[in-house]
């Protein structure tokens, strides 16, 4: 009988217990697939990298935070662990210097540091352990060693909210470090407002803020030495026990705006509730895509890397409509404004993601850019290649087409002719149908100069993105012309050997000519010539006919893959190796796909299976990806592979078949119907694909799943 009551009250202890933690945490079907420390870890292994690391050097292995944050938000609120590291977070380091309120992954942002103290000593920052650290998507919680403090973050899509547990309530303390950010930081200011407010902006970026406390701020000092290194302390009243919060909103308007923000979207809503919020937020993000089958691994990669394909773009417009546009001016707009996209990368498979899932983000992306343009004269390119053209164009294709897409064609166009705006050299390549390099006498890793082949093979693809808009508009001339120039790539391919190669600017091939050594910036970006020779994603037949056909195109791309690295070639953005194919950086992220447009899906498929089983979620702790997130398309390209659906040439609406890693895959589309990829046989060579019973003619499936939902069968041997 007490054996019975104490199994009864052990059950009602389990039940309490998960009770609480629905109630802390919110539902969590698909945020607890997500392990938002994927990315942060460094990957150490040479047979991995290409190389031994030297001396000092950290891979770029992910680049991304673990902290808060919603779907395309304003706020990233995440720890501070070195600044001047690509997200501020890297996981082997043991001190966290503050948390910052904007995040990319990429070098810059991470504004508005704050951090709690509690005797703080000469030097700011605490040691931690991974031990007492948690994060989820819309939470993080660490526990600082030094300070004895226990943090707790959660936020909305323009504020943060902060929760301080104090071991010590006597003295009890905030740091607004506001020198320091990731991006150069020009001026700042900060000041107490009333009993428990501070506000102030951080200039650069010009990220204003405006936070409330919920106890009463004794005194905000700026010592001369805070005024030289950019800090102030906000010394808290004693007396309670209670956790200390700070409800904190962003701007990059106003301090006006980032009060409206604050109060608009927390008010007096608890942490529980805001954090509850930003759970069910993932969940219905996430829940667009549900999986049968699959591996623990391979659901945690699927689900963690279709949350971070939603963490850029960032919203820059406040709940009042107000942003700051591309001329620095106070605007407002009947859309919501977001930062550019990384398109060099992400045109490849991200924006589609994101058109999918969350149509209205993707046609307030197209909408802002066509306000840069507005204002510019051009559509935004984002460091490499006019790939706006292809994002726009698969946005237009596949029905997202509620702007001005005259306007918008025609700003395009003058990116595709005009000299001095979105495509560099564009007169010379118009001229001659390819973009030269000089001759330089000894290049090196960092070489700088055009980038030509890279540039040629991409604004061909560009031509032909801008001439499918041309096409649907019936603008015919402009559609021959650009379509003539999309066979531009052409003119890089030397049959001598049998790779894009850089020209001089008399037309003649550059020499020496060593295929395997990787540039930054000569002839090709972030590449070498055998990452680049397979990239004409709009014509593959035509590039299959340069190498004297499949026989010859197969033989080139079998030793894509098994030609060995040659490990005294070290290029930080060219890391982790299957031959001569990078899997670390964008450029050849078309060329495993390739075999299927020789009939030879098989081996198209043992490659990509490689790299998601032994390339994602890697290293010591599982925690290390392949290469730099950036802004989503690493993950992107690992989303679309697993479940089976491609977008090889993003431009156009249709997708590559592959083999999903999962028995079944629904797909909630955004219209309300319902996509399902069944694969009935655990074989992972593609043999037949059906469309609701029929045999699909080729390995593409056209968008019109995504409009009017279907069974597709996988029939793998």
């Amino acid at each position: 009988m007490e054996t019975d009551y104490k199994r009864v009250l052990s059950l009602l202890l389990v039940i309490s217990l998960a009770t609480n933690l629905v109630k802390g945490q919110g539902k969590t079907t698909y945020t607890k697939f997500v392990n938002t420390f994927i990315g942060t870890a460094p990957l150490t292994d040479p047979k991995v990298l290409g190389y031994e690391l030297p001396s000092g050097w950290r891979s770029w292995a992910g680049l991304t935070f673990p902290g808060s944050s919603l779907p395309n938000a304003m706020v990233q609120l995440s720890p501070m662990t070195e600044y001047g590291s690509g997200a501020g977070y890297e996981y082997e380091d043991e001190m966290i210097y503050g948390f910052t309120h904007t995040n990319k992954g990429h070098w810059n942002l991470c504004n508005i540091p704050i951090l709690p103290l509690s005797n703080p000593g000469s030097k700011f920052g605490s040691r931690f352990s991974h031990k007492n650290e948690s994060a989820s998507p819309g939470f993080y919680q660490v526990y600082l060693e030094d300070y004895k403090v226990n943090v707790s973050l959660t936020s909305t899509l323009r504020a943060g909210y902060h929760k301080y547990e104090y071991k010590d309530n006597d003295n009890r303390q905030i740091l607004f470090d506001m020198g320091k950010a990731n991006s150069r930081v020009s001026t700042w200011k900060i000041e107490k407002v009333g009993n428990n407010v501070v506000q102030g902006f951080q200039g650069g970026e010009n990220v204003y803020f405006y936070a409330i406390i919920n106890t009463p701020i004794d005194k905000l000092d700026i010592t001369d030495v805070g005024k030289r290194e950019g800090f102030a302390i906000a010394y808290l009243k004693n007396g309670t026990s209670r956790p200390v919060e700070l409800k904190i909103g962003l701007s990059f308007v106003s301090i006006d705006n980032a009060k409206e923000n604050l109060e608009k979207e927390i008010g007096n809503k608890s942490f529980i509730t805001i954090r509850n919020e930003a759970t069910q937020k993932w969940e219905d993000l996430l829940s667009t895509v549900q999986v049968k089958g699959g591996t623990d691994k391979q659901k945690q990669m699927l689900y963690s890397c279709l949350y971070r394909s939603f963490l850029w773009p960032a919203l820059r417009s406040d709940v009042n409509g107000q942003f700051t546009d591309a001329k620095r001016n106070v605007a407002n707009a009947d859309f919501a404004y977001y930062t550019e996209p990384s398109l060099w990368d992400t045109y490849r498979n991200k924006d589609v993601l994101l058109g999918l899932i969350s149509p209205k983000v993707a046609l307030d992306v197209i909408k802002t850019m066509k306000d840069v343009g507005d204002k510019k004269g051009f559509i935004p390119t984002f460091f490499h290649g006019d790939h706006g053209a292809s994002s726009i164009a698969g946005a237009y294709l596949r029905g997202i087409d509620d702007f001005d897409i005259k306007g918008t064609y025609q700003i395009l166009l003058r990116n595709a002719n005009i000299s001095g705006g979105a495509r560099p050299h564009i007169a010379e390549y118009i001229q001659k149908g390819y973009i030269s390099d000089p001759d330089v006498a000894r290049p090196n890793v960092e070489t700088k100069a055009k980038a030509g082949v890279s540039k040629t093979l991409e604004y061909s693809y560009d031509d032909y993105s801008v001439a499918q808009i041309a096409k649907k508009l019936g603008d015919t001339a402009n559609y021959r012309i650009l379509m003539a120039r999309s066979n531009n790539y052409k003119n890089m391919f030397d049959p001598s050997t049998r790779f894009m190669r850089g020209r001089l600017e008399d037309g003649s091939w550059i020499t020496p000519f060593n295929p395997q050594f990787p540039y930054y910036e000569y002839m090709y970006r972030e590449a070498n010539a055998w990452q680049v020779s397979f990239y004409a994603p709009h014509d593959m037949k035509g590039l299959i006919a340069l190498y004297g056909g499949a026989k010859g195109f197969e033989s080139k791309l079998d030793s894509l893959f098994t030609v060995p690295w040659n490990p005294s070639y070290i290029a930080r953005n060219v890391e982790t190796m299957i031959g001569q194919y990078c899997q670390g950086n964008q450029p050849d992220h078309e060329a495993p796909f390739a075999y299927h447009f020789i009939g030879k899906p098989e081996k198209s498929q043992k490659i990509l299976d490689n790299i998601m089983e032994n390339l994602y979620g890697i290293g010591s702790d599982g925690l290390a990806l392949s290469g730099m997130d950036d802004a989503g398309e690493m993950s992107a390209w690992y989303v679309f592979s697993a479940i089976g659906f491609y977008p090889f040439s993003a431009t156009d609406p249709e997708y590559l078949v592959t083999v999903p890693l999962f028995d079944e895959v629904r797909w909630k589309t955004s219209n309300g119907k319902t996509i399902i990829i069944k694969k009935p046989n655990a074989g992972r060579a593609l043999k037949d694909i059906r469309v609701n019973g029929k045999v699909n003619s080729s390995y593409f499936i056209p968008h019109d799943v995504f409009k009017n939902g279907a069974v597709i069968d996988i029939i793998s041997k």
